[in-house]
């Protein structure tokens, strides 16, 4: 199959039924044209997974597509922007039918359960890569960034850490998981869940925010250099998946929230989240220099710690 019938059979069809209000012109351009709601801004977002790298071989393609589309997901998520259009840039070896098709599934699967449309893209020959630029609304200057955190912040996360890489240790043989504990990290790892449904709290109360796929002490440090601010956090009020808490303070892949809201909006937050049934752990605070973690009440300094770098074994 040619490049320009695959991606009408597998990606062009389906992209058309799922066309969103604001979409002049999609797929079968040089580029797709979006017209921005009045009053709102474009927030932009791209990332890139390897075969090997960001997933291990031999992972299903409906598993790889939806990744590769929540990873961008929740970058959006964390700017408070609500997910809108997507680009795909997809290398493979060869026009695999069967591969094809799980992707397709896998992808706009993905697409309707975050509500973003497939406007445009590419296709090549190549080592197996996905490319995705994602794109979201934010009310104008309602974006949450990084650089926001201020001192007496309190830091929050809006779920458990350490399943995603308890996941892939276990198929890497590095540890031994039961079959249900097996069964739920391996998901975790191969399905992570943006969360989207946060999207309104963040906007309304967060000071700062990040998505943790480096593991939460490395993306914390993020928001500590931006916002140029210390943090003490405590070991015991992580919420560690199965209690391994090693794995949730460097794991990665979790794609869990961590921000940080005012100690003065706390109380507001807090109702407003039980409204939603929602549910956050205050691990830290924010102060003005350092960046400390108690374990069991003993300092342990984090501030020489660096996160995962593709170019730093």
């Amino acid at each position: 199959m040619g490049e320009f019938s695959l991606i009408e059979k597998y990606f062009s069809s389906q992209a058309q039924h799922r066309k969103k209000d604001h979409t002049v012109l999609g797929i079968g351009d040089d580029a797709a044209v979006i017209n921005v709601p009045t009053g709102q801004q474009l927030v932009v977002t791209m990332d890139t997974l390897i075969e090997g790298v960001h997933f291990p071989q031999y992972t299903c393609p409906q598993d790889i597509a939806y990744k590769s589309l929540a990873v961008n997901v929740s970058d959006l998520v964390a700017m408070a922007a609500n997910p809108a259009y997507f680009l795909l840039s997809l290398s493979m070896p060869n026009a695999n039918e069967a591969f094809l098709r799980e992707f397709s599934d896998g992808l706009f699967e993905a697409a309707d359960e975050f509500n973003i449309s497939l406007v445009g893209g590419d296709t090549c020959k190549g080592p197996l890569s996905i490319s995705i630029q994602a794109t979201g609304f934010v009310d104008e200057n309602k974006f949450v960034t990084r650089s926001g955190a201020s001192i007496g912040d309190k830091i929050l996360l809006s779920g458990p850490l350490g399943a995603a890489s308890l996941g892939l240790a276990s198929l890497q043989n590095r540890i031994t998981l039961s079959d249900i504990q097996s069964t739920h990290c391996v998901s975790c790892l191969n399905r992570p869940v943006p969360r989207v449904d946060l999207i309104d709290l963040l906007g309304q109360f967060a000071s700062s925010a990040i998505d943790l796929s480096d593991g939460l002490v490395g993306d914390l440090g993020h928001i500590l250099k931006s916002s140029q601010v210390g943090a003490l956090i405590d070991k015991q009020k992580l919420p560690a998946y199965e209690g391994y808490s090693d794995y949730a303070l460097t794991g990665g892949d979790d794609y869990q929230i961590l921000f940080t809201v005012a100690e003065k909006n706390m109380d507001k937050l807090i109702s407003s989240a039980e409204q939603l049934n929602q549910q956050f752990f205050v691990i830290g605070e924010i102060v003005e220099q350092g960046y400390m973690m108690l374990d069991q009440n003993q300092p342990v300094d984090l501030s020489t710690f660096k996160g995962f770098d593709h170019f730093v074994s």
